[in-house]
């Protein structure tokens, strides 16, 4: 006799933060209360194992925000290249990331293969350092999948993560507003695709996580963000880069 094994309950193992840097890590650092980035921890609290996204500032802050929960980072997902998320040199001052992080947790870091040039310049981090992903690909952190969707534009190799109906969507997109396309490697036609075709497929009701607090509201649904955030607004891909692709 076959026994039918109960679905999984992912949404009570899902152990999922959201810490912003300067307030809730990193205090007193003068460039993490001005970037103002958030960083996620998302994980299984059955198995206790968790990946942290786009780790930086102060990287042993974080590790101990995750073994003070009873946790254990086994990996990090990064969002795209820049400093401000992964660490490296920014203008002139250089911040902790995933190449600190790899020195207290051996791991992968996780990145859209696009990105993989960008990661290793800015962070110096070596092909075996990085786990190299296509858009669609599904992380495991033991039984919770996070679905990686690439939506280049901000970066070559910008993606965003779907967790339970939660998008972290990094700079691709904010509450109010998205990632500029005036840093090396930006393009605004691509990231026009990727917020109007490559994120179409993330439901309304899914809740959008930003990588930067630009808004009083940490986070908020990705409907009601369609609806108010301006870059929603055009009707058209020439109008949308008439408005936002300077």
């Amino acid at each position: 006799m076959n026994r039918q094994h109960p679905p999984l309950d992912l949404e009570n193992r899902l152990y999922f933060r959201q810490w912003l840097a300067g307030r809730d890590f990193a205090r007193g650092d003068p460039i993490g209360g001005q970037m103002a980035n958030f960083v996620y921890a998302i994980g299984d609290r059955q198995t206790n194992e968790v990946l942290l996204v786009d780790p930086c500032y102060a990287v042993d802050e974080l590790v101990r925000l995750t073994t003070g929960d009873g946790m254990r980072v086994v990996g990090a997902l990064a969002t795209h290249y820049h400093p401000d998320h992964i660490g490296g040199d920014l203008f002139g001052h250089q911040l902790q990331g995933v190449r600190e992080l790899l020195t207290q947790c051996p791991c992968k870091i996780h990145v859209q293969r696009a990105e993989v040039p960008w990661v290793k310049q800015v962070t110096g981090c070596s092909d075996t350092d990085l786990a190299q992903h296509d858009s669609g690909d599904v992380v495991m952190v033991g039984a919770i999948p996070i679905t990686l969707i690439h939506t280049p534009g901000h970066t070559p190799g910008s993606q965003c993560f779907l967790v339970q109906n939660r998008l972290i969507a990094g700079d691709t997109l904010f509450l109010q507003g998205c990632g500029r396309t005036d840093f090396p490697g930006g393009d605004p036609r691509q990231l026009y695709l990727s917020l109007t075709q490559k994120l179409a497929k993330v439901p309304d009701d899914a809740v959008l996580y930003p990588g930067h607090a630009y808004d009083p509201r940490p986070f908020a649904g990705l409907g009601e963000t369609r609806r108010s955030n301006a870059v929603f607004a055009p009707q058209s891909e020439a109008e949308w880069l008439r408005v936002f692709g300077g």
